[in-house]
C-alpha cells in the first residue's frame, strides 16, 4: 500500500510514464462494449420482455410484474413455432412488436459522472426510453448505438428502461434477421471529459519487419463548463505485457468542445499481425489532467499492411496471396441471432482448418465478438453495410413461390439514415487489424430488381435478364449517386482501406458510375466478366464477392493473377431463403447449421488447405462427378453388389482406393476440371480407404470408412470440461455408433438431454434443413447420426450433469465443472 502511495506522490509532481502504467493497470480497462471511453459495465440479467405492445408500456409507472423475466442477448422469433403460413425469406418464423423493460439502480453514480446505454444491436426499428423520456430511435436493426441518458436519470432512486422493438414488417429481409435485444447491452459512466464514442482509433502508415509506425487518433469530448489542459498517453504494449512504445502529447480543451489529438509511436523489429501468427498489441490510451487520470481504454492492435493491386491482386504485409473467403450470416441455427462468442469461434475455427482465410458479413454488420475472433485466429474480413439502398428487393412474402414476391418493410429509412449507419460501422469496427474492405452494398444493382437500365435492352442481355429494360423502374443512374455519398462517408472515417462493393449485375453498373467510386470491385457470379473488363478497365481491381463452390469457380480465379480471390456462397448453413416448406433456409454451407463439416467442406479443404487431405465419401446418385461432391458422404452402408459411386478428395497429384485391403480399380491422377478422384465400385461390407499419394507414389495421408452395425451407443463430448458460471458454455458433440464404436452415419434416433446442476439447455441443432420441430424443448433427432448440445451455465458454481438418452441406446454422459 505505501509502494502505490508513494507511485501517486510521483505522478501528481511529474508525468512518469513507468509509473503511470502501474496507475493505468490498477484501474477499468474499458475493452468490452467497444466504445473506447468510460468504465463499460454489462446489463444483459433480468429484463422483463412481453411480445406484445401495450400502452404507455416507456412510463416509469407502467407496472411490468406480469412480464417474463429473461436475460439479454434475446431473440423472440427464434423460440417460435415454424409454420408454413409464414414468410419462407425470413426461415419461416415470425416478427412481431415487443417491449424489454429493466430497472436501474444509479445510486452510485457520483454528481460530476454521466451515464450512457450502449446498445450492440437490436432488431429492428427500436425506441429507447429511460424514465419515460424518448432517448431516440435507430431503425436499422444491425447497427450499434449510444445514448448519454445523464440528463433523464435519478441518483436517488430506481430508474427505468424501456425499449420498444417493432420487427411488424416481418418479412424485411431475404434472409433470417431475429428480433429483439439480440446483442449485448452496456452502461457506460465517465466523467464530463473523456474520450468520444469509438473516438480512439489507429493506423499503421509504416510496417516492416525492422520497423513501424502507429498513428494514434484521439477524439476528446470536454463536456465541462471550464477548459481543460489535457495529457493524452498512450502505452503500446507487446502479447506478454511489456512497453515497447509509448507517447505523451499536450491538448488545450475548450469548455463543452470536442477536439482531436493524434500522437505517433515507433514500434523497432514488430511482430506482424497475419494469418498464421495473429499478433496482438495492446494500446493503452488515457486523458491525465493534474495528475488524474480522467479517462482510459485499450484497444487492441495489429501491425499489418494491406493492398490491391489491379495487375497482381492481394497483398498482405507484401506477401501476395489469394483470398479464399466464405460469406456467413449472423445466425447459429437452432439459437437464432443471439449467438454466444463460444459458438462463433469454434465455428470460424473450423472454417480455418478448411483452408479457409476470409469472411465476408453478410450483408450487415455483426456481433463485435465476431470480428474480434476473426483478429485473435487470423482470419481477413469483409465488412459490409447493406443489402438494400432505398428501394426493397423482392421476397415471398408467405410460403415461397406462391402469388407474386411482395415488399413487406423496406430501407424506408434509407435516405435519412444510410450516410450515418456506414460511419456507424466503420467507426465500430476500424481498429480491427483483421478488416481489409467495407462494402457498401450487395447486389443493389442486380437488373430489375429494383433498378433498370436502357441497356439491358440491347443484344442477349435482354434475353437474360426479366425481359429487357424497364423504364418505369428506378433508373440505375441513382446507383452512382448513392455509391458517391456512401464511398465518400467511409472514406471520412477510415481512408486506410479499400470501398468495395458486391456487383451482381456488372453489364448494367459499368453505364453507371457505381464502379468508379469503389476502389475495388467485388464481381457475383459473373466470372464470365473477368478477362473482359480487365482489358476495358485496366485499373480495376477486381476480385469474386460471392461465388458458388463449382471447381471452374476457383480455376477462374487460380488462373488470373489480377483476381485477388473469391467469397463462397455459403460458409455455413443458415436461416431463411427457404426453399418450399418444409426447408428452414439456405443449406449450401461448407458446415451445416450445427457447425460440421459437410462435404462440400471436405471438398474445400483439398482445394484450400496446406496440409495432406484425404476424404472418401460415397453415394447412389447419378449425374457428372462435380455435381454429386455435395453427396459424398463419408457412409458404407448399402446392398451387397449395389453400383456405388465413390469419391475422393485430396490435394495430393495420386490416389488410390482400397477395399478391405485390396486395391479397387487404377491408381487415379488428380483431375484439374473436377478436383475429384471417382471410382464406381459394387459394394462389399467393410472397410473402404483412400490413400492419398505423392509424385513418387509415397504415401501422403488417408481417409477411413467402414460399414456400421445398427445403432448401439451414443457417445457425448464437451469442447470443454470447466465452464465460467457467469454465463459459459458448453457445446457437446452427440454422435451414435455401432457396438464396434463404428459412427453411424444414417442414424436418426431421437436424444433426450437432461440437465442436473447450474446449467440450461439453450438449444439441440442437427443440422437438418426439413426438420421443422421444436429446437428448444429437450428431445431432438440426430442427422446424419450426429447433434450439437448448447449448455449455459446459470450464474451458481457446482457440478454439471448433462445426461443424454434414448431407447435401446446405451446412454451418455458429460460431467462439467461450474467456477
Amino acid at each position: 500500500m505505501t509502494h502505490r502511495m508513494n507511485n501517486l506522490n510521483l505522478k501528481r509532481n511529474s508525468i512518469n510514464l513507468l509509473l503511470g502504467f502501474v496507475l493505468f493497470i490498477s484501474i477499468n480497462h474499458n475493452t468490452h462494449a467497444q466504445v473506447s471511453f468510460g468504465k463499460s459495465e454489462l446489463i444483459n440479467d433480468s429484463w422483463c420482455f412481453t411480445l406484445n405492445n401495450p400502452e404507455n408500456a416507456q412510463e416509469s409507472e407502467f407496472n411490468h410484474d406480469n412480464w417474463r423475466v429473461l436475460d439479454l442477448p434475446h431473440d423472440w422469433s427464434i423460440e417460435a413455432p415454424l409454420s408454413p403460413t409464414l414468410s419462407s425469406c425470413t426461415g419461416y418464423l415470425p416478427g412481431g412488436i415487443a417491449w424489454y423493460r429493466k430497472v436501474l439502480d444509479l445510486s452510485s453514480l457520483h454528481l460530476e459522472q454521466k451515464a450512457f446505454l450502449y446498445f450492440e444491436g437490436v432488431y429492428n426499428r427500436s425506441e429507447v426510453y429511460v424514465n419515460g423520456h424518448l432517448l431516440g430511435n435507430r431503425p436499422n436493426g444491425y447497427i450499434s448505438f449510444c445514448y448519454d441518458i445523464t440528463p433523464f436519470i435519478n441518483r436517488s432512486r430506481d430508474n427505468v428502461i424501456a425499449v420498444k422493438v417493432d420487427h411488424s414488417r416481418e418479412a424485411d429481409s431475404r434472409w433470417y434477421t431475429g428480433s429483439g435485444i439480440y446483442r449485448d447491452v452496456y452502461l457506460i459512466t465517465s466523467g464530463k471529459v473523456h474520450f468520444d464514442q469509438w473516438g480512439v482509433r489507429y493506423t499503421t502508415p509504416e510496417v516492416s519487419t525492422k520497423k513501424a509506425s502507429l498513428e494514434v487518433i484521439m477524439d476528446v469530448k470536454n463536456e465541462s463548463a471550464q477548459g481543460k489542459n489535457l495529457t493524452l498517453v498512450n502505452v503500446l504494449l507487446d502479447a506478454e505485457g511489456k512497453k515497447v512504445a509509448h507517447s505523451s502529447e499536450s491538448l488545450m480543451a475548450a469548455a463543452g468542445a470536442l477536439q482531436q489529438g493524434s500522437a505517433m509511436l515507433k514500434v523497432k523489429n514488430p511482430n506482424l499481425w497475419d494469418l498464421d501468427h495473429p499478433y496482438l498489441y495492446t494500446l493503452q490510451t488515457r486523458i491525465e489532467s493534474d495528475g488524474k487520470i480522467l479517462d482510459n481504454t485499450e484497444t487492441k492492435v495489429g501491425i499489418r499492411s494491406i493492398r490491391f493491386d489491379a495487375n497482381t491482386g492481394f497483398y498482405l504485409n507484401e506477401k501476395n496471396m489469394k483470398i479464399k473467403g466464405v460469406c456467413i450470416h449472423h445466425d447459429a441455427g437452432c439459437l437464432g441471432s443471439a449467438v454466444p462468442k463460444e459458438v462463433w469461434k469454434r465455428r470460424l475455427q473450423t472454417l480455418k482448418g478448411l483452408g479457409c482465410n476470409a469472411i465476408r458479413m453478410s450483408h450487415n454488420p455483426q456481433a463485435p465478438d465476431v470480428y474480434n475472433i476473426c483478429d485473435e485466429i487470423g482470419l481477413l474480413v469483409k465488412d459490409e453495410a447493406f443489402d438494400e439502398w432505398e428501394f426493397p428487393k423482392r421476397k415471398w412474402l408467405k410460403g415461397w413461390n406462391k402469388g407474386k414476391p411482395g415488399y413487406e418493410g423496406s430501407y424506408d429509412f434509407f435516405e435519412e439514415w444510410s450516410s450515418r449507419d456506414a460511419a456507424d460501422m466503420v467507426r465500430r469496427d476500424r481498429n480491427h487489424p483483421s478488416i481489409i474492405m467495407w462494402s457498401i452494398g450487395n447486389e443493389v444493382d442486380y437488373p430489375n430488381d429494383p433498378y433498370s437500365h436502357a441497356v439491358l435492352d440491347h443484344g442477349k442481355i435482354k434475353q437474360k435478364v426479366y425481359g429487357g429494360y424497364l423504364p418505369d423502374a428506378p433508373q440505375a443512374e441513382r446507383l452512382g449517386e448513392i455509391a458517391i455519398r456512401l464511398s465518400s462517408e467511409v472514406r471520412m472515417h477510415d481512408a486506410s482501406r479499400p470501398v468495395t462493393g458486391a456487383l451482381a449485375g456488372v453489364i448494367m453498373s459499368n453505364h453507371t458510375e457505381y464502379p468508379g467510386a469503389l476502389d475495388v470491385c467485388g464481381y457475383n457470379y459473373t466470372e464470365n466478366r473477368y478477362d473482359e473488363d480487365h482489358q476495358l478497365y485496366p485499373k480495376r481491381v477486381i476480385y469474386g464477392s460471392e461465388n458458388g463452390h463449382t471447381m471452374s469457380a476457383w480455376n477462374d480465379v487460380m488462373s488470373r493473377d489480377f483476381i485477388s480471390g473469391q467469397f463462397l456462397w455459403t460458409g455455413i448453413d443458415y436461416l431463411g431463403e427457404s426453399g418450399r416448406w418444409p426447408a428452414r433456409g439456405g443449406n449450401g454451407g461448407l458446415l451445416n447449421y450445427a457447425g460440421f463439416v459437410k462435404p462440400r467442406g471436405e471438398f474445400r479443404r483439398a482445394l484450400w488447405s496446406n496440409k495432406p487431405v484425404a476424404y472418401v465419401g460415397t453415394t447412389k446418385h447419378k449425374g457428372k462427378v462435380k455435381n454429386l461432391i455435395r453427396q459424398a458422404w463419408p457412409l458404407w452402408n448399402y446392398e451387397q453388389g449395389e453400383q456405388v459411386k465413390v469419391l475422393g478428395f485430396t490435394n495430393s497429384p495420386k490416389a488410390k482406393l482400397l477395399l478391405n485391403g485390396q486395391q479397387v480399380g487404377e491408381t487415379k491422377y488428380y483431375d484439374k476440371e473436377t478436383g475429384v478422384f471417382f471410382w464406381d465400385v459394387p459394394f462389399e461390407s467393410g472397410q473402404l480407404e483412400l490413400i492419398a499419394l505423392d509424385d513418387k507414389g509415397d504415401e501422403m495421408t488417408r481417409s477411413t470408412i467402414a460399414t456400421s452395425k445398427r445403432s448401439h451407443a451414443i457417445v457425448a463430448l464437451s469442447d470443454k470440461n470447466q465452464i465460467a458460471s457467469n454465463r459459459g458454455i458448453a457445446q457437446i458433440e452427440i454422435s451414435i455408433v455401432d457396438e464396434d464404436g463404428v459412427p453411424v452415419i444414417i442414424a436418426d434416433d431421437e436424444i433426450m438431454c437432461k440437465i442436473k446442476g447450474p446449467a440450461k439447455l439453450l438449444g439441440l441443432e442437427a443440422g437438418n434443413d426439413q426438420d421443422m420441430s421444436n429446437y428448444r424443448d429437450s428431445k431432438h433427432r440426430v442427422h446424419k447420426g450426429k447433434m450439437i448440445a448448447y449448455i449455459q451455465a446459470t450464474g451458481e458454481k457446482g457440478e454439471l450433469v448433462v445426461e443424454f438418452t434414448s431407447p435401446w441406446l446405451i446412454d451418455a454422459k458429460c460431467i462439467i465443472n461450474v467456477q
